[in-house]
């Protein structure tokens, strides 16, 4: 990204869609890893309002406001389907596979829901999603609710 160094970096949004996610309209917060130096927040956040143009431009296509962009910790970890994340004090959540009747780990391939080309698409569920937010009016506790996780990486 303009020469800066993001990689180990995180990046999270807490996102109000209010209605069709194709229609747009969105309020966004972004949230910035604080072990980002003050250019690689900018940097970050250059890719993830679409002023680097790419797949996050399409995106930030969809965004009507944003909010505010916040320097938070951020733990992330997922391996199989299997994941946690903690985004501040606003977002908590875990996630657990489902597995198919022969014990394995179920993922969706090529399909609509596996939204990454190339890689597969964990079907999992939150066994925990917390979002507290009160710039968005959101104050969210939900428990067994179906999740999804894939990977990507940009380069470049």
């Amino acid at each position: 990204m303009d020469g800066i160094d993001v990689s180990g970096l995180t990046v999270a949004t807490l996102n109000h869609i209010p209605g069709n996610v194709l229609k747009g309209n969105w309020r966004i917060i972004i949230f910035i890893d604080d072990k980002a130096t003050a250019a690689q927040q900018e940097a970050l956040v250059n890719v993830f309002t679409g002023k680097l143009g790419g797949p996050a431009a399409d995106l930030a296509q969809l965004y009507s406001e944003i909010v505010t962009v916040e320097r938070v910790p951020i733990v992330f970890a997922t391996a199989g389907g299997q994941g946690h994340l903690k985004v501040g004090a606003d977002i908590e959540a875990d996630m657990t596979p489902f597995h198919s009747p022969t014990g394995h780990v179920t993922t969706l391939h090529d399909t609509a829901f596996s939204t990454i080309p190339g890689a597969p698409a964990y079907v999992s569920k939150a066994t925990r999603y917390r979002a507290r937010n009160a710039t968005l009016g959101f104050e969210i506790d939900l428990r067994d609710h179906n999740a999804i996780q894939g990977s990507f990486r940009f380069e470049g």
